[in-house]
Parts: structure tokens; sequence; C-alpha cells
């Protein structure tokens, strides 16, 4: 079996070792420190799972947080790239955006629920904005950061065979700090959905996170990790989304994955580096 083929492997049987743990500390309602008795097995969650995949507010609430999710982060994708560039670039902006922007950054984005509901004039428009928020910073600091660490004398190169600011941008700076930009899209993906759900669960109608919640209140625990799982997947799955965009806009970067060392040929004179070559034994004649 290849490498690939192993990895593959093991990753399921951690997956499917972490599922055994969890049944065998329902079944026998484990109670040492830890209270699992009144956690569902697995075989309750998905006969659960399966119950709601063939409800239509299932797939509802599930359409719904994927479209807070993905506008949210677009526009914060958008505006954290541009942003980022700006106030690596430029003074002004620097000195206008910097300080408002350190302040509020610190400030979690789920604090923000209040100023969304006072703000906006739906609920569907503050979980946006949330989501938004959450996002943009990440993907803002990781800007900033790979711009500001671009080497000067790729721009000089441009300047010198006659290359203007927009040349500059397009060539030099974005491809150069293309790699952080990603390192923060990434991140931001992850504290979008923290945030997206949270939201809902404070001031949605409809969403995953509104109807995890709502299972909490009616005391329907398998409901509940079924919210869970759901929430894990569509994680992953944009995650993974976000990644492979990543790879595919950086293919001309060299890639640094591990492979097993080639054996090596020696054709030709050795090298004295190389150690010294065993003589072969004098034949003696009588």
């Amino acid at each position: 079996m290849s490498g690939r083929g192993w990895s593959a492997a093991l990753r399921a049987l951690s997956l499917v070792a972490a599922l055994g743990i969890w049944q065998l500390l329902t079944t026998y309602d484990v109670s040492v420190w830890l209270r699992f008795e009144q956690f569902p097995t697995v075989t309750d969650v998905a006969r659960a799972f399966a119950d709601r995949l063939g409800s239509d507010a299932y797939w509802q609430d599930l359409t719904d947080s994927l479209t807070r999710i993905v506008t949210g982060f677009a526009l914060a994708a958008v505006l954290g790239i541009t942003v980022g560039t700006a106030v690596a670039r430029s003074r002004i902006a620097s000195d206008l955006l910097g300080p408002v922007l350190e302040v509020i950054r610190p400030v979690p984005a789920i604090a923000l629920v209040p100023v969304a509901i006072l703000l906006f004039p739906s609920n569907e428009q503050g979980i946006v904005f949330i989501t938004c928020t959450a996002a943009f910073f990440p993907v803002m600091v990781s800007t900033r950061h790979a711009v500001r660490a671009l080497t000067p004398v790729w721009e000089e190169a441009v300047l010198t065979m006659g290359g203007g600011r927009w040349r500059i941008l397009g060539s030099v700076v974005l491809p150069g700090a293309l790699p952080g930009i990603l390192g923060g899209l990434s991140v931001g993906i992850g504290v979008s959905w923290i945030c997206v759900i949270s939201a809902e669960m404070i001031s949605g109608e409809y969403g995953v996170g509104y109807r995890t919640w709502q299972d909490y209140t009616v005391v329907d625990y398998p409901g509940v990790f079924v919210g869970m799982a759901t929430i894990g997947l569509l994680g992953w799955i944009t995650s993974t989304a976000v990644e492979l965009l990543g790879r595919r806009l950086t293919r001309w970067l060299p890639r640094t994955e591990s492979r097993p060392p080639s054996p090596v040929r020696h054709r030709g004179p050795v090298s004295p580096a190389a150690g010294p070559v065993p003589l072969a034994k004098e034949r003696v004649h009588p």
C-alpha cells in the first residue's frame, strides 16, 4: 500500500475508533467525573440524522446557513484584501484606518449582535454582518503582514522596466502576498462558521444554529448532535474548498511535501567527500 493509502486508512481508523469509544461510553452510562449517561449513543444520532435528511426543514436550514456564510465570507475576503493592501502600501490609509481597526479588532464578532440588531432592519442582514466581521480581521491582518514582508527588489525591477503603480500591484504585490492571503482566508472561514452559528442561536429564525438551539431547549439531544455533526461537515467542506482553491492559485510555488529519498547511484569517479572506497583484495601468487 502506498503512503497516501496508509494515511487514508489511518484517518478512517481514527474516526471509527472515536465513534466506537463514544458508543461504549454512552451504552454503559459511564460516569467517572465526565458523565455520559445523558448522552445519546451513536446509533441514536444516526437514526435522528436519517430522519432529518428526509425532512424539508433540514435542507432549508442548510441552505440558509450556507447562504449567510458564503455572502459574509465573500464580502470579508474582498474588503479584507483591499483594506489590508491599502494599509500596508499607503501611509495615509495606515494613519486613517489603522487606529480604528486596531481598536475594533479585539472585540469578538459575536459581541456585535446587539449592534447588528440595532443597526440593520432584518436579522438576516445582521447575521451576514457578523459573519463578515468575523472573517474580515483575519484576512486583513494576514494580507497586511504578507504585503509588508515582500522584497523591495521585485518592485524596483518592475519600476526599472517602466511599470506603473497598478502594474506593481497586479504583478508583484498580490501574487507575492498570495500565500499569506490564503492563510488568512483559511482562518477566516473557520471563524465565520463559529460566529454565524452563534448568531443564529441568538437572533436567527432559521439555520443550523437556530435549529440546534431549539433542539436543546426541547431536550432533543440526538437532534443537538445532528446539528453539531452538520456544522462540522459544512465547516470541513468549506475549509477544504478554500484550501483547494489556494492550491490551484499557487501552482507556480514550489511544494515542500515530504517524499522518501531516492537511492543515489554513483556514476564515474567518486569524490573524496563520499568517503574511502574499499580496495579489492590482492590475489597472492605462489
